[in-house]
């Protein structure tokens, strides 16, 4: 019996083990950004073709006139022109595979490759194939939209603005596309101005951004993608750069950044936000409370106890004089000159 025992104690070990070690692997393939086994693997169709199956954009343009129009004005189109394109597959055989077999079948769908059939995830692995060496890309599979299925022709149009004439127009006189189309964007391909196509999804953001005291995203001042990575990153909620979450913050608001020698330390504990509603507030600054005092008597409560019979106490509440807090410690974000903050 206590053979059996030990036999059966190594066995549910040996299983323990082995399940870890299948955690770990699939950890470390996507943090790593290796695609997961079965999310998109290569179509047979282009990984045996030869050159000669290759037969060229034009020839498609014949069947897919409207496709081919709005293709030929993308950067797509225009890699014949890039020297390192040159002895590559270029066009719309890059992503759809060699069109020789599918031609000489009079259009047979299944001589081609289709994304009709296809979900987010091998779409996306397919755009990734060339997409993937920029460093904006690099964490896509590791990121938000891509565990949400949220694929690349999500937001990016794959042959190009429907309008003919959508492209750059003077800031001075609105182009006839923005009349026509006030969403419509060009920039990276996508399917709508930036703002818009993130707030079809991120909804509650509209009403953040349309507060009193916001970022000045809806007024084209920022764009969504000043502060987040839509691609994926290591921060939260996607927040560019992988050298803290408060970066993008510190990008435009350099004076914030230090270091100091007095250090304020929530701000380097939980950063911005611990203070600070990002999108937008009701309340001055962007807030996250109504009154200075009430935010930092959230950690400073000891101010409180103050004795109300002596009016010359620097922190007695029922004072006037002493109820907004920055008044004297202005300094509230970092110091070089005093540890309590002062001017």
């Amino acid at each position: 019996m206590a053979s059996n025992k030990i036999l059966k104690v190594g066995m549910l070990t040996m299983f323990s083990i082995l399940v870890l070690a299948w955690v770990v692997s699939l950890t470390f393939s996507t943090a790593l950004g290796d695609p997961v086994e079965g999310s998109a693997p290569i179509p047979e169709l282009i990984a045996n073709a030869s050159p000669d199956d290759y037969v060229g954009s034009d020839s498609c343009m014949a069947c897919h006139e409207d496709q081919f129009k709005k293709f030929k004005s993308t950067k797509h189109a225009k890699l014949k022109d890039v020297a390192a394109w040159k002895n590559k597959t270029q066009g719309c055989e890059s992503c759809h595979g060699p069109g020789k077999q599918h031609i000489e079948g009079a259009g047979d769908k299944t001589k081609i490759v289709s994304f009709a059939n296809m979900n987010s995830k091998q779409i996306s692995e397919t755009c990734m194939t060339c997409h993937s060496g920029k460093e904006s890309h690099n964490n896509f599979r590791r990121g938000e939209h891509f565990r949400n299925d949220v694929g690349c022709t999500d937001c990016h149009t794959s042959h190009g603005s429907p309008l003919k004439n959508a492209r750059p127009d003077s800031i001075t006189f609105i182009g006839e596309t923005s009349h026509q189309n006030p969403g419509v964007a060009d920039v990276a391909m996508l399917k709508q101005s930036e703002p818009q196509l993130c707030m079809g999804c991120h909804t509650e953001t509209k009403a953040q951004f349309s507060k009193p005291f916001k970022h000045k995203v809806l007024e084209g001042a920022m764009k969504c993608s000043d502060c987040h990575n839509a691609h994926g990153g290591f921060e939260s909620k996607q927040t560019k750069l992988a050298v803290g979450s408060d970066t993008a913050c510190i990008k435009c608001h350099n004076d914030k950044q230090g270091p100091f020698a007095f250090e304020h330390a929530p701000l380097k504990t939980e950063g911005c936000a611990s203070c600070h509603s990002p999108h937008g507030s009701s309340n001055p600054k962007m807030l996250n409370r109504s009154t200075v005092r009430q935010l930092c008597m959230e950690c400073h409560s000891s101010i409180s106890n103050a004795d109300p019979g002596a009016p010359q106490a620097p922190h007695n509440q029922t004072t006037t004089r002493y109820l907004n807090c920055t008044i004297c410690h202005a300094r509230i974000h970092g110091s070089n000159a005093s540890k309590y903050f002062f001017r």
